[in-house]
Protein backbone atom coordinates (compact mmCIF):
# COMPACT_ATOMS: atom_id res chain seq x y z
CA UNK A 1 0.00 0.00 0.00
CA UNK A 2 2.69 2.54 1.05
CA UNK A 3 4.40 1.72 -2.64
CA UNK A 4 1.69 2.28 -4.19
CA UNK A 5 0.63 5.55 -2.84
CA UNK A 6 4.02 6.69 -3.30
CA UNK A 7 3.78 6.10 -7.21
CA UNK A 8 0.65 7.71 -7.38
CA UNK A 9 1.95 10.81 -5.49
CA UNK A 10 4.68 10.58 -8.07
CA UNK A 11 2.33 10.50 -11.49
CA UNK A 12 0.13 12.91 -9.69
CA UNK A 13 3.31 15.06 -9.23
CA UNK A 14 4.42 14.48 -12.98
CA UNK A 15 0.72 15.92 -13.73
CA UNK A 16 1.53 19.01 -12.38
CA UNK A 17 4.42 19.98 -14.92
CA UNK A 18 3.83 20.65 -18.26
CA UNK A 19 2.24 19.59 -20.93
CA UNK A 20 -0.63 18.68 -18.42
CA UNK A 21 0.06 21.36 -15.75
CA UNK A 22 -2.42 20.50 -13.10
CA UNK A 23 0.00 23.18 -11.58
CA UNK A 24 -1.33 24.14 -7.73
CA UNK A 25 -2.47 20.57 -7.52
CA UNK A 26 1.45 19.88 -6.12
CA UNK A 27 0.71 21.26 -3.21
CA UNK A 28 -1.64 18.26 -2.05
CA UNK A 29 0.08 15.49 -4.61
CA UNK A 30 3.25 14.63 -2.11
CA UNK A 31 0.73 13.75 0.39
CA UNK A 32 0.84 9.94 -0.47
CA UNK A 33 4.50 9.78 -0.18
CA UNK A 34 4.57 11.39 3.56
CA UNK A 35 2.39 9.39 4.30
CA UNK A 36 4.56 6.21 3.40
CA UNK A 37 6.83 7.63 5.02
CA UNK A 38 5.34 7.79 8.55
CA UNK A 39 6.85 5.48 10.07
CA UNK A 40 8.94 3.79 7.69
CA UNK A 41 12.41 2.29 8.05
CA UNK A 42 14.67 4.31 6.63
CA UNK A 43 15.65 1.64 3.83
CA UNK A 44 11.96 1.06 3.30
CA UNK A 45 11.54 4.60 3.09
CA UNK A 46 14.10 5.17 0.61
CA UNK A 47 12.63 2.58 -1.60
CA UNK A 48 9.32 4.85 -1.61
CA UNK A 49 11.27 7.49 -2.34
CA UNK A 50 12.84 5.91 -5.75
CA UNK A 51 9.65 4.43 -6.74
CA UNK A 52 7.99 8.22 -6.37
CA UNK A 53 10.78 9.54 -8.20
CA UNK A 54 10.78 7.48 -11.03
CA UNK A 55 6.86 7.61 -11.38
CA UNK A 56 7.22 11.67 -11.80
CA UNK A 57 10.38 12.40 -13.67
CA UNK A 58 8.88 9.36 -16.36
CA UNK A 59 5.77 11.57 -16.80
CA UNK A 60 7.89 15.11 -16.78
CA UNK A 61 10.90 13.94 -19.01
CA UNK A 62 10.22 11.31 -21.26
CA UNK A 63 11.33 13.18 -23.94
CA UNK A 64 14.85 12.11 -22.89
CA UNK A 65 14.13 8.85 -25.16
CA UNK A 66 14.56 10.75 -28.05
CA UNK A 67 18.30 10.07 -27.27
CA UNK A 68 17.37 6.29 -26.78
CA UNK A 69 16.66 4.66 -23.23
CA UNK A 70 20.12 4.40 -22.40
CA UNK A 71 19.90 8.25 -21.47
CA UNK A 72 16.37 8.01 -19.93
CA UNK A 73 17.01 4.51 -17.68
CA UNK A 74 19.72 6.23 -15.94
CA UNK A 75 18.99 9.86 -15.96
CA UNK A 76 15.48 8.94 -14.29
CA UNK A 77 17.37 6.80 -11.71
CA UNK A 78 20.03 9.56 -10.81
CA UNK A 79 16.83 12.07 -9.90
CA UNK A 80 14.97 9.45 -8.09
CA UNK A 81 17.92 8.31 -5.89
CA UNK A 82 17.63 12.27 -4.72
CA UNK A 83 14.41 11.24 -3.73
CA UNK A 84 15.13 8.12 -1.89
CA UNK A 85 18.09 9.92 0.14
CA UNK A 86 14.97 12.07 1.23
CA UNK A 87 13.15 9.54 2.34
CA UNK A 88 16.20 8.05 4.20
CA UNK A 89 16.90 10.85 6.04
CA UNK A 90 13.68 11.41 6.71
CA UNK A 91 13.14 8.47 8.26
CA UNK A 92 15.73 8.41 10.18
CA UNK A 93 15.33 11.68 12.11
CA UNK A 94 11.83 10.35 12.80
CA UNK A 95 13.33 6.97 14.47
CA UNK A 96 15.13 9.52 16.97
CA UNK A 97 11.64 11.31 17.11
CA UNK A 98 12.70 14.45 15.02
CA UNK A 99 9.95 14.97 12.85
CA UNK A 100 8.14 18.22 11.45
CA UNK A 101 6.79 19.38 7.84
CA UNK A 102 9.59 21.69 7.79
CA UNK A 103 12.15 19.44 8.36
CA UNK A 104 11.14 17.36 5.69
CA UNK A 105 11.20 20.50 3.64
CA UNK A 106 14.50 21.31 4.61
CA UNK A 107 15.85 17.88 3.30
CA UNK A 108 13.83 17.60 0.06
CA UNK A 109 15.41 21.27 -0.84
CA UNK A 110 19.02 20.04 0.13
CA UNK A 111 19.07 16.90 -2.29
CA UNK A 112 17.30 18.76 -4.72
CA UNK A 113 19.58 21.39 -5.04
CA UNK A 114 22.62 19.29 -4.58
CA UNK A 115 20.95 16.95 -7.56
CA UNK A 116 20.96 20.49 -9.89
CA UNK A 117 24.78 20.16 -9.06
CA UNK A 118 26.07 16.92 -9.37
CA UNK A 119 26.60 14.57 -11.23
CA UNK A 120 28.18 15.90 -14.37
CA UNK A 121 26.93 19.63 -13.55
CA UNK A 122 23.60 18.41 -12.04
CA UNK A 123 20.24 18.49 -13.76
CA UNK A 124 17.73 21.18 -12.03
CA UNK A 125 15.12 20.63 -14.75
CA UNK A 126 12.05 19.08 -12.73
CA UNK A 127 12.93 21.23 -9.53
CA UNK A 128 9.37 20.65 -7.60
CA UNK A 129 8.65 25.35 -7.63
CA UNK A 130 8.66 24.79 -11.62
CA UNK A 131 5.49 23.31 -11.46
CA UNK A 132 3.88 26.45 -10.35
CA UNK A 133 5.45 28.91 -13.02
CA UNK A 134 1.53 29.62 -13.95
CA UNK A 135 0.97 31.26 -10.48
CA UNK A 136 1.85 34.96 -9.66
CA UNK A 137 2.42 34.71 -6.03
CA UNK A 138 4.71 31.33 -6.61
CA UNK A 139 6.86 33.42 -8.78
CA UNK A 140 7.02 36.41 -6.07
CA UNK A 141 8.30 33.71 -3.82
CA UNK A 142 10.69 33.05 -5.53
CA UNK A 143 11.88 36.63 -6.52
CA UNK A 144 12.72 36.36 -2.62
CA UNK A 145 14.28 33.37 -2.07
CA UNK A 146 14.59 31.22 -5.74
CA UNK A 147 12.48 28.44 -7.34
CA UNK A 148 14.37 25.86 -4.54
CA UNK A 149 12.07 28.31 -1.81
CA UNK A 150 9.22 27.64 -3.60
CA UNK A 151 10.25 23.53 -3.26
CA UNK A 152 10.49 24.25 0.76
CA UNK A 153 6.89 25.86 0.29
CA UNK A 154 5.57 23.36 -1.56
CA UNK A 155 6.75 19.95 0.63
CA UNK A 156 6.02 21.97 3.84
CA UNK A 157 2.62 22.54 2.89
CA UNK A 158 1.72 18.87 2.19
CA UNK A 159 3.48 18.06 5.19
CA UNK A 160 1.26 20.28 7.35
CA UNK A 161 -2.04 19.09 5.14
CA UNK A 162 -0.95 15.48 6.45
CA UNK A 163 -0.71 16.32 10.07
CA UNK A 164 -3.89 17.91 9.92
CA UNK A 165 -5.63 14.94 7.89
CA UNK A 166 -4.31 12.42 10.89
CA UNK A 167 -4.86 14.65 13.24
CA UNK A 168 -8.83 15.01 13.08
CA UNK A 169 -8.53 10.97 11.91
CA UNK A 170 -6.90 10.18 15.77
CA UNK A 171 -10.62 10.73 17.69
CA UNK A 172 -9.36 9.97 21.13
CA UNK A 173 -5.68 10.82 21.07
CA UNK A 174 -4.56 13.04 23.62
CA UNK A 175 -2.26 15.21 20.84
CA UNK A 176 -4.67 15.51 18.13
CA UNK A 177 -5.63 19.26 19.20
CA UNK A 178 -2.42 20.00 19.15
CA UNK A 179 -1.15 18.88 16.22
CA UNK A 180 -3.99 19.87 14.70
CA UNK A 181 -3.45 23.79 15.63
CA UNK A 182 0.09 23.30 15.10
CA UNK A 183 -0.25 22.49 11.13
CA UNK A 184 -3.64 24.94 10.80
CA UNK A 185 -1.10 28.23 12.39
CA UNK A 186 1.79 26.57 9.85
CA UNK A 187 -0.37 26.59 6.67
CA UNK A 188 -2.19 29.55 8.06
CA UNK A 189 1.30 31.27 8.23
CA UNK A 190 2.74 30.29 5.03
CA UNK A 191 -0.75 31.34 3.16
CA UNK A 192 -0.08 34.91 4.73
CA UNK A 193 3.13 35.17 3.95
CA UNK A 194 3.13 34.31 0.74
CA UNK A 195 -0.10 37.21 0.09
CA UNK A 196 2.37 39.70 1.80
CA UNK A 197 5.73 38.79 -0.70
CA UNK A 198 2.79 38.44 -3.69
CA UNK A 199 1.33 42.12 -2.09
CA UNK A 200 4.92 43.94 -1.84
CA UNK A 201 6.76 41.77 -4.56
CA UNK A 202 9.58 44.01 -5.24
CA UNK A 203 9.22 46.00 -8.90
CA UNK A 204 12.22 46.85 -10.88
CA UNK A 205 12.94 50.08 -12.10
CA UNK A 206 12.47 50.20 -15.54
CA UNK A 207 15.53 52.42 -17.26
CA UNK A 208 13.66 52.04 -21.14
CA UNK A 209 12.63 49.87 -23.81
CA UNK A 210 14.55 47.34 -26.45
CA UNK A 211 12.96 46.93 -29.92
CA UNK A 212 13.30 43.17 -30.53
CA UNK A 213 13.08 40.84 -33.32
CA UNK A 214 13.06 36.50 -32.70
CA UNK A 215 13.45 34.54 -35.92
CA UNK A 216 12.33 31.17 -35.70
CA UNK A 217 12.79 29.93 -38.67
CA UNK A 218 12.47 25.95 -38.55
CA UNK A 219 9.27 24.98 -39.71
CA UNK A 220 10.44 21.42 -40.50
CA UNK A 221 10.00 18.27 -38.02
CA UNK A 222 12.72 16.00 -38.48
CA UNK A 223 14.17 13.33 -36.36
CA UNK A 224 17.59 13.88 -34.45
CA UNK A 225 19.88 11.79 -36.80
CA UNK A 226 18.50 14.05 -40.40
CA UNK A 227 18.83 17.41 -38.55
CA UNK A 228 22.52 18.02 -39.22
CA UNK A 229 22.35 18.24 -42.83
CA UNK A 230 19.09 20.88 -42.39
CA UNK A 231 20.13 23.93 -43.50
CA UNK A 232 18.55 26.54 -41.44
CA UNK A 233 20.25 30.12 -42.28
CA UNK A 234 18.69 30.54 -45.83
CA UNK A 235 15.24 30.06 -43.91
CA UNK A 236 16.25 32.37 -41.04
CA UNK A 237 17.13 34.57 -43.55
CA UNK A 238 13.59 34.61 -45.64
CA UNK A 239 12.17 36.27 -41.57
CA UNK A 240 14.87 38.68 -41.82
CA UNK A 241 13.83 39.84 -44.74
CA UNK A 242 10.29 40.48 -44.12
CA UNK A 243 11.33 42.55 -41.00
CA UNK A 244 10.57 46.43 -41.65
CA UNK A 245 11.90 49.46 -39.91
CA UNK A 246 14.96 49.68 -37.27
CA UNK A 247 15.40 47.23 -34.37
CA UNK A 248 17.47 47.38 -31.27
CA UNK A 249 18.25 43.63 -31.29
CA UNK A 250 17.60 40.68 -33.56
CA UNK A 251 18.32 37.37 -32.99
CA UNK A 252 19.24 34.28 -34.93
CA UNK A 253 18.26 31.43 -32.36
CA UNK A 254 20.65 28.36 -31.57
CA UNK A 255 22.12 26.60 -34.74
CA UNK A 256 19.78 28.65 -37.10
CA UNK A 257 23.00 29.30 -38.88
CA UNK A 258 24.88 26.42 -40.01
CA UNK A 259 28.59 27.80 -40.26
CA UNK A 260 30.42 30.39 -38.10
CA UNK A 261 30.61 33.85 -39.62
CA UNK A 262 33.96 34.51 -38.42
CA UNK A 263 34.92 32.26 -40.90
CA UNK A 264 32.73 32.41 -43.65
CA UNK A 265 32.71 36.17 -45.25
CA UNK A 266 29.82 35.75 -47.49
CA UNK A 267 27.78 34.96 -44.13
CA UNK A 268 29.10 37.87 -42.14
CA UNK A 269 28.89 40.23 -44.91
CA UNK A 270 24.98 39.31 -44.98
CA UNK A 271 24.53 39.87 -41.61
CA UNK A 272 26.86 43.10 -41.62
CA UNK A 273 24.07 44.04 -43.99
CA UNK A 274 20.91 43.06 -42.04
CA UNK A 275 22.39 45.15 -39.23
CA UNK A 276 22.87 48.19 -41.35
CA UNK A 277 19.59 47.58 -42.72
CA UNK A 278 17.62 48.02 -39.57
CA UNK A 279 20.24 49.70 -37.42
CA UNK A 280 20.25 46.79 -35.34
CA UNK A 281 22.80 44.66 -33.07
CA UNK A 282 22.54 40.99 -34.43
CA UNK A 283 22.95 38.46 -32.02
CA UNK A 284 23.46 34.63 -33.29
CA UNK A 285 24.71 31.46 -33.02
CA UNK A 286 27.60 29.55 -34.36
CA UNK A 287 29.63 26.60 -33.60
CA UNK A 288 33.22 28.36 -32.80
CA UNK A 289 36.62 26.80 -32.66
CA UNK A 290 37.83 26.18 -29.39
CA UNK A 291 41.24 25.20 -27.84
CA UNK A 292 42.76 22.15 -28.98
CA UNK A 293 41.07 21.03 -31.99
CA UNK A 294 37.75 21.69 -30.49
CA UNK A 295 34.55 23.39 -30.87
CA UNK A 296 32.16 25.87 -28.70
CA UNK A 297 28.57 26.72 -28.71
CA UNK A 298 29.29 30.30 -29.31
CA UNK A 299 26.61 33.55 -29.37
CA UNK A 300 27.95 36.48 -31.23
CA UNK A 301 26.90 40.18 -31.30
CA UNK A 302 27.48 42.37 -33.98
CA UNK A 303 26.81 46.01 -33.65
CA UNK A 304 25.14 48.26 -36.66
CA UNK A 305 28.46 49.21 -37.87
CA UNK A 306 29.13 45.50 -38.68
CA UNK A 307 31.67 45.17 -35.70
CA UNK A 308 31.90 41.97 -34.04
CA UNK A 309 31.25 43.42 -30.23
CA UNK A 310 31.82 40.38 -28.37
CA UNK A 311 30.85 36.76 -28.07
CA UNK A 312 29.94 34.45 -24.92
CA UNK A 313 30.66 30.46 -25.39
CA UNK A 314 28.44 28.11 -23.45
CA UNK A 315 29.53 27.51 -19.97
CA UNK A 316 27.72 24.87 -18.94
CA UNK A 317 27.06 22.08 -21.57
CA UNK A 318 24.91 18.81 -21.70
CA UNK A 319 26.48 15.95 -20.68
CA UNK A 320 25.88 13.23 -23.09
CA UNK A 321 24.34 15.55 -25.65
CA UNK A 322 26.99 18.30 -26.19
CA UNK A 323 29.81 16.11 -24.83
CA UNK A 324 30.63 12.60 -23.37
CA UNK A 325 32.42 11.60 -19.85
CA UNK A 326 34.21 8.71 -20.04
CA UNK A 327 33.73 8.39 -23.84
CA UNK A 328 36.30 5.80 -24.49
CA UNK A 329 34.60 3.20 -22.05
CA UNK A 330 31.31 4.22 -23.05
CA UNK A 331 32.34 3.99 -27.21
CA UNK A 332 30.52 0.69 -27.40
CA UNK A 333 26.51 2.32 -26.62
CA UNK A 334 25.46 2.98 -30.41
CA UNK A 335 23.40 5.49 -29.39
CA UNK A 336 26.38 8.19 -28.35
CA UNK A 337 27.29 8.02 -32.20
CA UNK A 338 24.74 10.75 -32.04
CA UNK A 339 27.16 12.85 -30.10
CA UNK A 340 30.40 12.34 -32.53
CA UNK A 341 32.43 14.79 -30.77
CA UNK A 342 32.83 16.36 -27.23
CA UNK A 343 32.28 20.90 -27.61
CA UNK A 344 34.60 23.07 -25.19
CA UNK A 345 33.03 24.81 -22.20
CA UNK A 346 33.18 28.75 -22.10
CA UNK A 347 34.21 30.48 -19.05
CA UNK A 348 33.67 33.66 -18.77
CA UNK A 349 30.37 35.69 -19.71
CA UNK A 350 29.61 38.72 -21.62
CA UNK A 351 28.07 41.59 -21.08
CA UNK A 352 26.44 42.88 -24.71
CA UNK A 353 24.78 46.48 -25.03
CA UNK A 354 21.90 46.72 -27.56
CA UNK A 355 19.91 50.02 -27.67
CA UNK A 356 21.86 51.36 -24.95
CA UNK A 357 21.31 48.77 -22.44
CA UNK A 358 23.22 45.50 -21.46
CA UNK A 359 22.21 42.30 -21.11
CA UNK A 360 23.45 38.68 -21.32
CA UNK A 361 22.51 35.93 -23.16
CA UNK A 362 22.88 31.99 -21.75
CA UNK A 363 22.25 28.93 -24.41
CA UNK A 364 19.63 26.43 -24.21
CA UNK A 365 19.83 24.23 -20.92
CA UNK A 366 21.53 27.24 -19.33
CA UNK A 367 18.40 28.52 -18.64
CA UNK A 368 17.46 25.60 -16.16
CA UNK A 369 20.33 27.11 -13.78
CA UNK A 370 18.73 29.91 -11.34
CA UNK A 371 22.58 30.77 -10.01
CA UNK A 372 23.86 31.38 -13.22
CA UNK A 373 21.06 33.41 -14.95
CA UNK A 374 21.63 35.37 -11.63
CA UNK A 375 25.25 36.08 -12.19
CA UNK A 376 24.15 37.97 -15.57
CA UNK A 377 21.98 40.12 -13.49
CA UNK A 378 24.80 40.94 -11.34
CA UNK A 379 27.08 41.64 -13.88
CA UNK A 380 24.82 44.24 -14.92
CA UNK A 381 22.34 42.76 -17.49
CA UNK A 382 19.08 44.30 -18.14
CA UNK A 383 17.71 41.77 -20.28
CA UNK A 384 18.25 38.16 -20.16
CA UNK A 385 18.55 36.22 -23.67
CA UNK A 386 18.23 32.83 -23.58
CA UNK A 387 19.20 31.26 -27.33
CA UNK A 388 18.14 27.89 -27.56
CA UNK A 389 17.39 24.71 -29.55
CA UNK A 390 14.82 21.97 -29.01
CA UNK A 391 14.22 20.86 -32.22
CA UNK A 392 15.72 17.47 -31.68
CA UNK A 393 12.74 17.10 -28.48
CA UNK A 394 10.07 17.51 -31.37
CA UNK A 395 6.59 18.16 -30.35
CA UNK A 396 7.09 17.03 -26.98
CA UNK A 397 6.86 19.19 -23.65
CA UNK A 398 10.13 20.12 -23.37
CA UNK A 399 9.55 22.82 -25.41
CA UNK A 400 6.71 23.96 -22.87
CA UNK A 401 8.80 23.12 -19.77
CA UNK A 402 11.84 25.44 -21.07
CA UNK A 403 9.45 27.99 -21.14
CA UNK A 404 8.33 27.15 -17.45
CA UNK A 405 11.98 27.47 -16.63
CA UNK A 406 12.27 31.01 -18.41
CA UNK A 407 9.67 31.96 -15.93
CA UNK A 408 11.07 31.36 -13.01
CA UNK A 409 14.06 32.92 -14.05
CA UNK A 410 12.38 36.30 -14.70
CA UNK A 411 11.14 36.36 -11.82
CA UNK A 412 13.95 35.43 -9.88
CA UNK A 413 15.87 38.28 -11.37
CA UNK A 414 12.85 40.69 -12.27
CA UNK A 415 14.21 40.87 -15.85
CA UNK A 416 12.55 40.08 -18.78
CA UNK A 417 13.97 37.28 -20.75
CA UNK A 418 13.68 36.69 -24.31
CA UNK A 419 13.41 32.63 -25.15
CA UNK A 420 14.13 32.53 -28.93
CA UNK A 421 13.98 29.13 -30.14
CA UNK A 422 14.94 27.99 -33.67
CA UNK A 423 11.85 25.77 -33.81
CA UNK A 424 9.53 26.87 -30.55
CA UNK A 425 8.79 27.80 -28.52
CA UNK A 426 9.32 31.48 -28.72
CA UNK A 427 8.57 34.00 -26.10
CA UNK A 428 8.96 37.21 -24.06
CA UNK A 429 8.47 36.96 -20.73
CA UNK A 430 7.97 39.70 -18.23
CA UNK A 431 10.22 40.85 -15.23
CA UNK A 432 7.28 38.98 -13.20
CA UNK A 433 7.28 35.95 -14.99
CA UNK A 434 4.40 36.75 -17.23
CA UNK A 435 4.47 35.36 -21.10
CA UNK A 436 3.59 37.14 -23.96
CA UNK A 437 3.71 36.78 -27.54
CA UNK A 438 4.42 32.88 -27.58
CA UNK A 439 4.58 31.23 -30.74
CA UNK A 440 4.27 27.29 -31.41
CA UNK A 441 6.17 24.92 -32.48
CA UNK A 442 7.71 24.34 -35.57
CA UNK A 443 6.51 27.34 -37.11
CA UNK A 444 8.09 30.25 -39.22
CA UNK A 445 7.13 32.83 -36.89
CA UNK A 446 8.81 36.06 -35.99
CA UNK A 447 8.44 37.78 -32.34
CA UNK A 448 8.33 41.59 -32.84
CA UNK A 449 7.98 43.37 -29.69
CA UNK A 450 8.89 46.24 -27.11
CA UNK A 451 10.76 44.71 -23.95
CA UNK A 452 11.34 46.17 -20.56
CA UNK A 453 14.88 47.01 -19.67
CA UNK A 454 15.09 47.24 -15.75
CA UNK A 455 17.30 47.37 -13.23
CA UNK A 456 17.62 46.98 -9.32
CA UNK A 457 18.00 43.74 -7.33
CA UNK A 458 15.41 41.20 -5.49
CA UNK A 459 16.20 39.59 -2.87
CA UNK A 460 17.18 36.44 -5.02
CA UNK A 461 19.88 38.25 -7.09
CA UNK A 462 21.46 39.51 -3.68
CA UNK A 463 21.30 36.78 -1.26
CA UNK A 464 21.52 34.05 -3.92
CA UNK A 465 19.83 30.25 -2.55
CA UNK A 466 20.07 31.57 0.85
CA UNK A 467 16.64 28.53 1.72
CA UNK A 468 19.25 26.04 0.93
CA UNK A 469 21.53 27.02 3.03
CA UNK A 470 19.73 27.65 6.20
CA UNK A 471 17.55 24.32 5.28
CA UNK A 472 21.42 22.93 5.58
CA UNK A 473 22.67 24.30 8.29
CA UNK A 474 18.86 22.98 10.16
CA UNK A 475 19.94 19.32 8.72
CA UNK A 476 23.60 19.66 10.42
CA UNK A 477 21.66 20.92 13.47
CA UNK A 478 19.42 17.95 13.66
CA UNK A 479 21.54 15.21 12.94
CA UNK A 480 23.96 16.69 15.28
CA UNK A 481 20.58 15.98 17.68
CA UNK A 482 19.90 12.84 16.29
CA UNK A 483 23.75 11.39 16.92
CA UNK A 484 23.40 12.45 20.85
CA UNK A 485 20.31 10.75 21.18
CA UNK A 486 21.32 7.56 19.85
CA UNK A 487 24.55 7.83 21.65
CA UNK A 488 22.29 8.45 24.98
CA UNK A 489 19.88 5.40 23.86
CA UNK A 490 22.82 3.00 23.57
CA UNK A 491 23.92 4.06 26.77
Amino acid sequence: MRLGAAVVAGVVTGLCFPPVGLGPVVLVALIPLLWAWRGARPAHAALYGFAYGVAAYVVVIPWIRYFGYVAIIPLVAVMAAAIAGVGALVAAYARRGLASPFLTAAVWVVLEALRGRFPFGGFPWADLGVALHGVPAARAVASIGGTLLVSFVVVAVNGLLLDLVLAFREHSSPTRMRVAVLAGVGVAGILVATVVVDVTRFEPTTTGHLKVALLQGDDEQLPLAEQVNQPLTEKTFTLADRLRGDYDLIVFPETALDTDPEQDPVLRARLVALAKQHDANVLVNARTPGDDGQSRNTNLLYTPAGKLQGTYSKQHLVPFGEYVPWRDALNWLPELRQVPYDFEAGTTRKLFHAGGHPFESVICFESAFGPLVRDTVRDGAQVVVVSTNNRSYQRSANSEQHLALGQMRAAETGRAVLQASVSGISAVIDPDGSVHHETGLFQSRIVSASVPTSTGETLYVRFGDWAVLLSAVAMLVVTVIAIRRGVRNSI
